[in-house]
């Protein structure tokens, strides 16, 4: 095996991807070995799980294993995914985990830690090797702080070992990778739709004698994509079957069942945050005065339970199947909570018509900055898992044709293009301010 010279990292809201290019340009994602299967991803998760001994432990398991523990312990545990939506809250600064406090970095450093040790050999030694890190173009939330996630990044990368980090977009890292395919001159729209953010780089790109050139010509993006997408199915579709836009009785008058919790039940980040004393106790008390207490009670099970994996799964196997079918069915059966309801695709298409409206508002952007328009664009790259779903491939098509889209490798395209960065021998141009 070739000698590691530099690794790429694309910590993403759903999956994490890491890659090691040699001296020679070839590059290759780290491998974790799990219950005898090779992975090239790592799943962007963490359970932690509380061990009834005298001093109290929390025991703490990441990727493959976070969801294995996840299902299989006899204990307490906190299963926590989508955390990289947490990076730029100013909002976010800890939460508490079995009585002990976890700040953001906290969280971020214990899961590079553990992807390090499953790593192996492979990731031995880093601290001398250029890693460049991905990082989207907007991160999500409301009002984002872009320094402050660059900051938590810096410190919980360190706490994990790696040296110190140089970030590049991560539709950069996508065009980096794509370009390698180039055979002329182009003009090129990287498209990354991650689980989190949605982000476009356009590019032009010269074949030299040296290799390829590369001249930025406008970035933009948008904090919504596929968690986005799920989060209008749960809304539409789960919420209401756990209690969602019922009412409850206070005294003579019928009341509407508040909806700022099911706000956060249908956001990946947010699930595992509901699981506190308070917030079940008020459930509790709304599930005695409701006109259907037994939607609320189930509620009070999906937290309570921790089914929050087992209903991603059902949301994530629903929106993929609207990819290739008109309609199809979500199904959920765990601890006696029953949900069976069918999606029509065009009804899911409706309901994401303001993402959509937002990612088309962040294309407008990036031609904007530019001075182009989109007939200057020769070919368009789509990479992640969300530029499957029609509705948003169709608002591609309508702009630049059928012709110009282009797809590669869904999941590892941004690490290993971030990889070959590392390569470099002035990276420089290629890095995030």
């Amino acid at each position: 095996m070739a000698v590691a010279k530099a690794i790429g990292v694309d910590f993403g809201t759903t999956n994490t991807v890491v890659a090691i290019a040699d001296a020679a340009g070839n590059v290759r994602p780290v491998r974790f070995s799990h219950a005898e299967v090779m992975h090239e991803i790592f799943r962007s998760a963490l359970c932690y799980e509380d061990i009834p001994v005298n001093p109290r432990k929390i025991e703490i398991s990441a990727g493959p294993w976070a969801i294995e523990q996840f299902l299989a312990t006899p204990h307490e545990h906190r299963f926590i995914q989508s955390f990289k939506s947490f990076a730029a809250s100013p909002l976010f600064t800890s939460t508490q985990i079995f009585g002990k406090r976890f700040t953001y970095e906290d969280i971020l450093s214990g899961f590079l830690t553990l992807l390090r040790r499953h790593a192996g050999e492979a990731l031995k030694g880093i601290e001398t090797l250029p890693v460049i890190a991905g990082r989207p173009v907007e991160f999500v939330g409301a009002a984002p702080d872009p320094a402050l996630a660059i900051e938590r990044m810096d410190a919980s990368y360190a706490r994990a070992g790696f040296p110190a980090m140089r970030y590049a977009y991560e539709p950069v890292g996508a065009a980096f990778f794509f370009a390698r395919r180039l055979q002329v001159d182009a003009t090129i729209l990287v498209a990354d739709f991650g689980g989190g953010t949605s982000d476009f780089s356009l590019m032009r790109f010269r074949k030299t004698a040296d290799g390829v050139m590369a001249e930025p010509l406008g970035h933009s993006g948008v904090g919504v994509a596929g968690d986005a997408f799920d989060f209008r199915i749960i809304d539409n579709v789960v919420a209401p079957r756990l209690g969602k836009g019922g009412s409850y009785r206070a005294g003579a008058k019928l009341l509407p069942i508040p909806g700022h919790q099911y706000g956060q039940f249908a956001q990946w980040h947010q699930l595992a945050m509901l699981k506190s004393p308070k917030v079940l106790a008020d459930l509790r008390k709304l599930a005695k005065d409701a006109e259907d207490p037994d939607a609320i009670e189930d509620f009070i099970t999906v937290i309570e339970m921790d089914l929050g994996f087992g209903l991603y799964r059902a949301v994530s196997e629903a929106k993929t199947a609207l990819s290739a079918a008109e309609q199809t069915e979500l199904v959920f059966d765990m601890e006696g909570v029953k949900i069976r309801e069918r999606v029509a695709r065009r009804d899911f298409e409706r309901w994401i018509a303001p993402e959509l409206a937002q990612i088309d508002a962040a294309l407008d952007r990036v031609f904007a900055d530019s001075g182009l328009k989109p007939a200057d664009v020769d070919q368009v790259f789509m990479t992640g898992g969300s530029s499957f779903v029609p509705a948003l491939r169709s608002l591609f098509e309508s702009r630049f044709g059928a012709e110009r889209l282009a797809t590669g490798d869904q999941l590892q395209s941004i690490a290993s293009g971030l990889a070959l960065i590392g390569l470099e021998a002035d990276p420089a141009q290629w890095l995030a301010d």
